[in-house]
């Protein structure tokens, strides 16, 4: 199973925001960077990704699934972009900010740290772990 890692502007789309659509979840859409679209591509229904609030907050604060793999995103009409739809399943118990994911040296090769730009990020297996265990979910 592959994780990830979703970014979001809070004042844009928050977490409350993504439980607030239950089950069925919501698409991923708006994404227009190729790296970030291929990374919902690759991705398959049932795997796991972080939701993170970009902007002020700078933290993970939740654990989404994605509930529907890459298909045409609704807001366009050019057929170059695509998204996945996911669903949250956990809050985090305590957000995990950035800084405290910088100061940790085995995180020092997550994407967030080395390119912090990227909405939507591959976790290595390791990485996925080592964030449930500091915002204080099952892995």
């Amino acid at each position: 199973m592959a994780y990830w890692l979703f970014k979001s502007e809070p004042s844009t789309w928050s977490w409350d925001d993504q439980v607030a659509k239950g089950a069925a979840g919501e698409e991923w859409d708006g994404v227009r960077n190729y790296q970030a679209r291929n990374n919902m591509r690759a991705m398959k229904r049932g795997e796991r990704g972080f939701f993170y609030h970009s902007q002020t907050e700078k933290a993970i604060v939740g654990v989404v699934e994605v509930s529907a793999e890459a298909h045409p995103d609704s807001t366009t009409e050019d057929d170059r972009w695509e998204c996945v739809d996911i669903r949250a399943v956990a809050p985090f118990a305590r957000p995990v900010t950035l800084d405290e994911i910088k100061a940790n040296p085995n995180l020092s090769e997550l994407v967030l740290v080395k390119n912090s730009r990227l909405s939507v990020q591959p976790v290595t297996d390791a990485e996925w772990r080592i964030l449930c265990e500091m915002g204080g979910v099952d892995a």
